[in-house]
């Protein structure tokens, strides 16, 4: 099985305008996350919108292809990365999308999710990490950390950025000591043919309400397994994100 390994990285972010050239321990953003997975994966791209982040990636070595600036989102972007690649002869099996903001992503977690595709059946899969029982409540309320709910088969039921399950007879504040809840970690990967499939799906109900493009999916009847990983990872959405990926990059050299 023949595996690619896409990393969107778009300048103009909203939050923080050329994210992925901005310094993080001495390298790019993008450098970090780039250096990462090509130690699991042989095939590894960074799929851009912009020239100068495309000349900073073949600058320190790395694969890069560009794309177009009107991707809604990354799995559209990695889509047409596909293509592109595909069009020059090669052939991939499965996609594995990881975000140009997750400079710490781990070797395991990738390996973890290419596993997941042992498994003939397996269309779509993700990363889940448990809260654990002692966070604090917040880090559970907190919107932009979604929560999913899982099947005894370990494929995703449901994702939301409220928390689920709700526990019914339970203080709010007991929740996390009577249950485990989990997090969403936005790794993806995608057999290619239904990578096809969910870039031409119109968007339905459940996304327009959450925001999560995978509610899309799970809508249109399609499958998502899920892996658990317990390795903590730290996205960089604004400049304040930044230094504290900075503080965990020495407190972990």
């Amino acid at each position: 099985m023949k595996f690619l390994a896409l990393i969107p990285a778009r300048y103009a972010s909203t939050r923080f305008p050329a994210k992925p050239l901005a310094r993080l321990g001495g390298k790019y953003i993008i450098q970090r996350v780039y250096e990462g997975v090509s130690k699991v994966f042989s095939d590894a791209y960074v799929a851009t919108d912009d020239k100068r982040i495309y000349d900073v990636v073949l600058s320190f070595g790395g694969n890069a292809v560009m794309t177009s600036m009107e991707h809604k989102s990354g799995t559209d972007r990695c889509f047409e990365a596909l293509q592109k690649l595909e069009a020059k002869g090669n052939k991939y099996d499965v996609v594995v999308n990881i975000q140009g903001d997750e400079p710490f992503i781990a070797a395991s977690q990738l390996e973890s999710i290419k596993d997941c595709f042992d498994n003939s059946l397996t269309q779509i899969a993700t990363l889940v990490k448990p809260f654990a029982s002692d966070a604090p409540l917040s880090e559970l309320l907190n919107p932009n950390s979604p929560k999913v709910v899982l099947s005894n088969e370990g494929n995703a039921l449901y994702f939301s950025r409220s928390v689920i399950p709700y526990l019914r007879n339970v203080p709010q504040e007991e929740w996390l000591q009577h249950h485990t809840f989990y997090k969403h970690i936005g790794l993806y990967a995608y057999r290619a043919d239904i990578l096809a499939t969910i870039t031409s799906l119109p968007q339905g109900n459940l996304e327009q309400c959450e925001s999560l493009e995978q509610l899309r999916w799970l809508e249109a009847g399609l499958a998502i397994k899920v892996k658990e990983t317990n390795i903590e990872t730290i996205g960089i959405d604004t400049p304040e994100d930044l230094q504290l990926a900075e503080d965990f990059l020495s407190n972990n050299q």
